[in-house]
């Protein structure tokens, strides 16, 4: 026996009513949580920044012009790897530092792009081993710093300033900036847990920028004083004694 149902115009409507009610559910469920970003930011790790600690080893930034006369007219610094913060590589070129004593660093590594000014970057033991008085700096504040020579394939560049020790400090985006509650140019304090040889570092500079992924930079003399390959578990918080408002 055929049969026929008839469902009336008002029992579709709820219907409907109904299924988009619980598609709204659905979106909202998986939706921001209060005080979270909708979309995930850069770097961000199951809702919360992923924090990276890196050594960064000596190396120089270079100008334009400097590029061309260590590596020959026309030359342009050639990426060999990124790094992690986007936009930023190691190249595939080298120069050797010379100190005021003849004593010499081969092959730093340049890294990538370019810059408006020359620097070269140390660890404490890399300016003993040139005979340089490098003052701790954040990056850019070169004036009054030492300078040295630098030789390239094709020529030689001496710069009268810009030899420091990079200060440490901590890239991060505006996201990552409000999780901390802390603004570009605070200061943070950094934990190391290791193995007999745990270290505190304070006076971590914060570098906030949108394009920004969360990353501490330490250099190599820091890095071997608190093990960092086998650290158990890294911190990155605020200064003790540091206001609400992160200052």
């Amino acid at each position: 026996m055929n049969m026929s149902t008839t469902i009336d115009r008002s029992h579709i409507e709820a219907l409907v009513r109904k299924a988009i009610a619980e598609a709204g559910g659905l979106a909202s469920s998986s939706g921001a949580q209060p005080g979270k970003p909708a979309v995930a930011p850069l770097g961000w790790v199951d809702g919360k920044p992923n924090l990276r600690v890196s050594i960064s080893a000596r190396h120089c930034h270079l100008t334009d012009e400097h590029v061309e006369i260590l590596f020959g007219p026309g030359s342009v610094l050639e990426p060999d790897k990124d790094l992690y913060q986007d936009g930023f590589y190691a190249a595939k070129q080298t120069v050797m530092v010379v100190g005021p004593r003849r004593r010499m660093l081969p092959n730093v590594r340049v890294l990538g792009p370019t810059r408006p000014f020359s620097q070269l970057e140390l660890a404490f033991t890399d300016s003993i081993s040139l005979g340089i008085d490098a003052p701790v700096r954040h990056s850019g504040k070169i004036d009054g710093t030492p300078g040295c020579v630098l030789v390239g394939p094709a020529g030689s560049v001496q710069l009268d300033q810009g030899v420091i020790r990079a200060a440490r400090h901590v890239h991060m985006n505006d996201h990552d900036a409000a999780y901390y509650g802390v603004a570009n140019g605070d200061m943070m304090q950094l934990v190391i847990k290791s193995h007999d040889c745990s270290v505190t570092f304070d006076d971590v500079l914060v570098r906030a920028d949108k394009a920004a992924k969360l990353e501490v930079h330490i250099d190599t003399d820091e890095g071997n004083a608190c093990h960092l390959d086998a650290a158990s578990e890294v911190i990155l918080q605020k200064m003790p004694g540091a206001c609400a408002c992160g200052h």
